[in-house]
């Protein structure tokens, strides 16, 4: 488990510092509880993010796990929510950090009432992931009948998109009228943030055989075509990936109050999840677990369509965070037992395969 060392030693430390800086070990067990509801609310974004991760180059590989890290943790799970209370509450970001460390009640009601915004962009951020993935043609499916007939629905031309358009457009008419222009605004912007980002990944996406090892070629002094091209690709599908962690992390910040009105607290309980999400996707891409079990992508993509539905809903309907979380690593579990089901049965058949052609040739072997 050497992926989680390094997420392991940081939590101790952060928690350590939470015990001494408070004085009081019901905040360090609240932080523990926050972290573990970041684990569960975000483990189907560490399965996507190691399908994207494994197609990196190392040099983004290694930016991804580093500084994409800080913007995780830090940008995310602290700065992002700050920002997006000053921008909705109209008011200065210094004044927003000083509501968030000196009055945490109004913080709190002010990030509550940029719900709208939030929910709105992050809902239809990842319904047009899942859109665009369950509307893909594969070979491999796993809830066969459902998954091979949106497959061929997604023939139809920009499907995905007048779906999350039509959603959003419903989503409006039923929350109050004071928030209908927000959703709408929000919900366009987070379709549009997911064209231009997932544009830019399908733009500048390289082939297999056409990956370039960039740090090797910087060193000798040369940067190519190929290496250019590799460089925007790894840049475009970092980008991908934070504005997805920051979709991911919607719920939890908000729910995380609920728990506690410790601004610094929710910061070390959700950053050290963040943390453990990024040493999952580790994990996944050194054992080659996607590969191994072939369902937990489709698990992943049918718990950020789940997300995404949430989201959309708590526009109106609050729907706990624990909820929330039991779903989506409800479609991770039963994708990973899927998984082993269908690893076992291939065993079989390959046994009897083997069995069936060894009888054959001894029966060969005999007429001669």
């Amino acid at each position: 488990m050497k992926a989680f060392r390094g997420s392991l030693a940081v939590s101790v430390i952060v928690l350590v510092l939470v015990g001494v800086l408070s004085g009081s070990i019901a905040l360090v067990a609240t932080a523990l509880v926050l972290a573990i509801l970041e684990v569960t609310l975000s483990f189907d974004n560490a399965v996507v993010n190691a399908k994207y991760l494994k197609k990196m180059t190392p040099l983004w590989q290694k930016l991804f796990l580093t500084v994409g890290i800080l913007i995780a943790v830090f940008g995310m799970r602290l700065v992002f929510p700050i920002l997006i209370v000053a921008l909705t509450a109209d008011l200065g970001f210094t004044e927003v950090i000083d509501l968030a460390l000196n009055d945490v009640d109004t913080y709190a009601e002010e990030l509550e009432g940029a719900k709208p915004a939030i929910y709105s962009f992050g809902g239809v951020f990842l319904l047009m992931i899942f859109l665009d993935w369950i509307f893909e043609e594969r070979d491999i499916k796993w809830l066969r009948p459902l998954e091979a007939a949106l497959s061929k629905l997604g023939r139809l031309d920009q499907l995905s998109v007048v779906i999350a358009a039509v959603l959003i457009l419903l989503a409006s008419r039923v929350v109050d009228e004071a928030e209908v222009n927000t959703v709408l605004f929000s919900g366009f912007i987070g379709l549009v943030t997911y064209l231009v980002v997932s544009g830019l990944d399908s733009f500048f996406d390289t082939d297999d055989d056409e990956e370039v090892d960039e740090e090797h070629v910087v060193r000798r002094g040369g940067v190519g075509p190929a290496v250019a091209t590799a460089g925007k690709a790894g840049f475009s599908t970092f980008l991908y990936l934070e504005v997805l962690d920051a979709s991911f992390s919607f719920d939890g910040v908000i729910g995380a109050f609920a728990i506690s009105t410790n601004v610094l607290v929710i910061a070390a309980g959700l950053g050290i999840g963040a943390l453990f999400v990024r040493s999952m996707t580790v994990y996944l891409v050194r054992q080659g677990t996607l590969a191994e079990y072939r369902y937990l992508e489709h698990g992943a993509h049918w718990a950020i369509g789940a997300l995404a539905i949430i989201l959309i809903i708590e526009l109106e309907f609050h729907i706990s965070e624990f909820v929330t979380g039991l779903l989506g690593l409800g479609f991770i579990l039963a994708a990973y037992v899927s998984s082993i089901v269908a690893n076992k049965r291939d065993a079989r058949e390959l046994l009897e395969n083997r069995g069936a052609d060894h009888g054959e040739g001894i029966d060969e072997h005999s007429r001669v």
